[in-house]
């Protein structure tokens, strides 16, 4: 005689299976260990620019067909992640016609105790905080923000759609980037780039960004 095989629902074995787990628990749900719980949030934000916002004309740069008057807005870093010694800044336009985007602002070496750019650091070398320095953009050497390493301001083609303009802060653990990646300090911005999102490796300690749009 065939013996009758007994089928049951997957919805059915799977409400016995939580059934069972939670009756190994001694009525009560398990609670999170700390390594378990969801890390503080790492954020950047501006009081000049809102996410998602157009970029004020004081912001924008004083060259090559603008008329902005070329400021650096000012950047606000919290809740960094346990263990940054220092930060790094990049602003990149990804619409800029050029086949490799166009790179606006880097600021290296940000000492950790720093979360902050006041409005027209990058205006100047001198402004920036103690031990940090201010990188090549690709306004190298045309005079338009003054000296190289300086803020440069949106400035996209008469016409285009509005551009991007993606501000991004690194945490990193190592005190000096240039030192730790071997790079020099007159390297492009997207070499620079290179090393922070992927160069460092386990030392990328977190990463928060904003981006605002600008056209004309």
């Amino acid at each position: 005689m065939q013996r009758q095989r007994t089928h049951f629902s997957p919805v059915l074995l799977a409400t016995a299976a939580a059934a069972a787990l939670l009756a190994g628990c001694s009525g009560s749900m398990p609670s999170l260990s700390p390594l378990a719980r969801p890390a503080s949030s790492f954020t950047l934000s501006s009081p000049d620019i809102a996410e998602g916002s157009t970029i004020a004309n004081k912001f924008v740069l004083n060259g090559f067909g603008c008329k902005g008057e070329n400021v650096s807005p000012a950047l606000v870093w919290t809740n960094p992640p346990a263990g940054t010694k220092s930060y790094a800044v990049q602003v990149y336009d990804p619409d800029a016609p050029t086949g490799s985007g166009f790179w606006h602002w880097g600021v290296y070496n940000i000492p950790a105790a720093v979360t902050s750019l006041a409005q027209g650091a990058g205006n100047s070398l001198s402004r920036l905080p103690g031990g940090a320095s201010g990188g090549m953009t690709d306004f190298h050497d045309t005079g338009a923000t003054g000296a190289n390493g300086n803020w440069g301001g949106p400035c996209p083609p008469v016409g285009d759609k509005p551009h991007r303009y993606i501000f991004t802060v690194f945490a990193l653990g190592v005190d000096n980037l240039h030192a730790a990646a071997g790079i020099p300090k007159t390297g492009t911005a997207a070499l620079h780039g290179f090393v922070l999102n992927k160069g460092l490796g386990d030392k990328l300690l977190g990463k928060a960004s904003f981006t605002a749009t600008y056209g004309r």
